[in-house]
């Protein structure tokens, strides 16, 4: 199989992903999501490393992963940020999965469920859209420069998918509700991961 340059955008079905789970010894699949997500819901033998925690230690993580490695979090956005770090450390041969963990599960996936609670995304979506809102009414009722409200949430909307970044989502993970019982750190989430050189071997 030929390895996609860093820069491809290359995806992965959850069928296919199902069937690479029998098939290759050497598969990793890296969840990006936050602990609290990941304990709510993940991948049956998926590893958890947050995406902020991959963004500063990612030539750590890369030495640690082989050929066959795919990403995943819980629409797509935050997998792909972690496949660009990757592949400016060296991991040419990431996949994202498409549609994420919520897609994978709808296909019959294996997953592990926990906790019930709501995905970082959607604390987003409702976080912007009530501070739109307050914006809008405090505008009309208070007075009209708690509009820039508003127009600073649209404009920071704007820069996050210019950007493929998400500010208030950093700022919502670390909200009490959004931390795991166990939050992960640098040392116990690379010593998770199976080395590489022994996966190859395996797999050989």
């Amino acid at each position: 199989m030929t390895s996609p340059s860093a820069s491809a955008v290359t995806s992965l079905t959850p069928e296919i992903l199902r069937s690479w789970f029998q098939e290759h010894q050497d598969l990793v699949v890296i969840d990006v999501r936050s602990a609290a997500e990941f304990e709510s819901v993940h991948i049956r033998g998926s590893y958890n490393v947050p995406l902020p925690l991959l963004s500063e230690h990612t030539d750590e993580f890369a030495a640690r992963l082989g050929s066959r490695v795919v990403l995943v979090c819980q629409s797509g956005a935050r997998a792909e940020q972690a496949r660009q770090r990757l592949g400016g450390a060296g991991i040419s041969s990431a996949y994202v999965l498409t549609g994420g963990v919520p897609v994978f599960a709808a296909a019959g996936g294996d997953v592990v469920r926990g906790k019930d609670r709501w995905d970082l995304e959607r604390q987003v979506r409702l976080a912007a859209g009530s501070l739109v809102i307050l914006g809008l009414v405090g505008g009309k009722f208070l007075s009209p420069k708690i509009r820039m409200l508003s127009g600073a949430i649209g404009t920071g909307l704007t820069f996050s998918a210019a950007t493929n970044t998400c500010a208030m989502g950093q700022a919502l993970s670390a909200m009490p509700w959004n931390k795991a019982a166990e939050e992960p750190t640098r040392e116990n989430t690379i010593l998770q991961l199976p080395a590489a050189a022994a996966r190859q071997t395996s797999a050989a």
